[in-house]
């Protein structure tokens, strides 16, 4: 994984000189980008021990060098049906509120370097699910670049207490 220089990046993904830079991933045929400035690793997700009683989304925590964390399956979260194959699955790491996570993927791209001004807000025809769980869209070649908010993803906490 090339990392972006810190001191070129911005807290929230923006390079000096107007420009974005993500991750991105494949989930059931849809590109979705990570801010750059919060993936940690790319890896493969072995060895899952599932959680009792945990969200649906939760797929099990899993050892990363040493480190306990938490894989959330993306395709759940996002409300989509699971994968058709088993197996080992890609996950993208990521911190949020001191606490490991691994997003369960169903392969990670490139690295996308993008302007600020071919950001756009969400269609207003998409999924309301997906809507909460993203910061807006670019439109590239014939595919439309989903840009996920990762704390939204990640607020389990939040949605919990509002049910």
């Amino acid at each position: 994984m090339i990392a972006a220089n810190q001191n070129d990046t911005a807290r929230d993904g923006r390079l000096s000189g107007d420009m974005e830079e993500f991750v991105t991933v494949m989930v059931a045929d849809q590109m979705f980008g990570l801010p750059i400035d919060r993936v940690h690793d790319v890896f493969i997700a072995s060895s899952l021990t599932t959680v009792p009683l945990s969200p649906p989304e939760i797929a099990g925590l899993l050892n990363l060098r040493g480190r306990v964390v938490t894989a959330v399956d993306l395709r759940r979260r996002l409300g989509l049906p699971d994968r058709d194959t088993s197996g080992d699955e890609m996950a993208v790491g990521l911190e949020h509120k001191g606490e490991s996570y691994g997003l369960l993927v169903d392969s990670v791209g490139e690295v996308m370097k993008l302007s600020v001004d071919t950001h756009e807000p969400s269609p207003v025809h998409m999924d309301p699910r997906w809507v909460k769980l993203s910061h807006g869209v670019h439109r590239l070649a014939g595919r439309l670049l989903i840009i996920l908010d990762v704390d939204a993803v990640l607020a389990f906490d939040a949605e919990a207490r509002a049910a």
